[in-house]
């Protein structure tokens, strides 16, 4: 149903929704998917779906390390940088590991990561520059906004690495899906099942919408499509 990664992620886009990707992820074992309902995205309209460039950001108490034992405290965002220029069309940076002190996406990261047709970015912090960023139309999920800096707080000590984001466990190429009702992580190693069955599960889900208009009961439509 799809030859390439613009294919499915348009097709996600368009014909599927979390709700029913989770329910598949659920019926397949995989019972912890959804990341915790804090992380919305910027607009409500925003859909994001795209492949899992995870980074790990760690707390920092100076801008460059005093100690000199380490060549990444000499730089005042750690790889951030590279990490950004690391994304490719479809990416989706997803950073976790720091707390909630400052901001971990802005608006000239967005700048960037359009330019290079990520998909989206996806916090387990706050972002900044939210204005810049709804502008560009680029699809961010985070705990919020929060213009304080991250150059003298924050560091990006590894990317394209496994990290854990509120407990679910995202490797890089993983799928990254979410609306307003929820964001899910897709292990890849699943996802051609998992997207063949929610498109089949939205199928139904149209008939039984048909069929409850029609004036069938909810335990008939149930009985008769097992599903609801």
């Amino acid at each position: 149903m799809w030859s390439d990664d613009k294919a499915l992620f348009e097709l996600m886009r368009h014909r599927l929704f979390p709700a029913v990707v989770g329910d598949i992820l659920d019926t397949m074992g995989y019972l912890h998917q959804y990341v915790a309902p804090t992380v919305k995205p910027l607009r409500s309209d925003m859909v994001i779906a795209g492949r899992a460039v995870p980074v790990l950001e760690a707390d920092v108490y100076e801008l460059q390390s005093s100690s000199g034992f380490s060549s990444l405290g000499e730089k005042p965002f750690g790889l951030m940088f590279e990490a950004l220029d690391s994304l490719k069309e479809d990416d989706v940076y997803i950073a976790t590991g720091s707390s909630l002190r400052y901001a971990l996406w802005g608006g000239l990261m967005s700048t960037r990561a359009r330019h290079l047709k990520a998909a989206g970015a996806v916090l387990d912090g706050y972002i900044r520059d939210s204005n810049e960023i709804l502008d560009l139309n680029f699809p961010t999920f985070s705990h919020g906004t929060y213009a304080q800096d991250q150059g003298p707080r924050g560091k990006v000590i590894d990317y394209g690495v496994p990290i854990e984001f509120n407990g679910i466990r995202v490797n890089p190429g993983d799928i990254v899906y979410g609306d307003r009702d929820g964001l899910l992580i897709i292990p890849q190693a699943i996802e051609r099942d998992v997207i063949t069955q929610a498109l089949e599960k939205v199928s139904v889900e149209n008939k039984v919408r048909l069929a409850i208009h029609s004036g069938m009961s909810t335990v008939e439509a149930f009985d008769k499509f097992g599903v609801m």
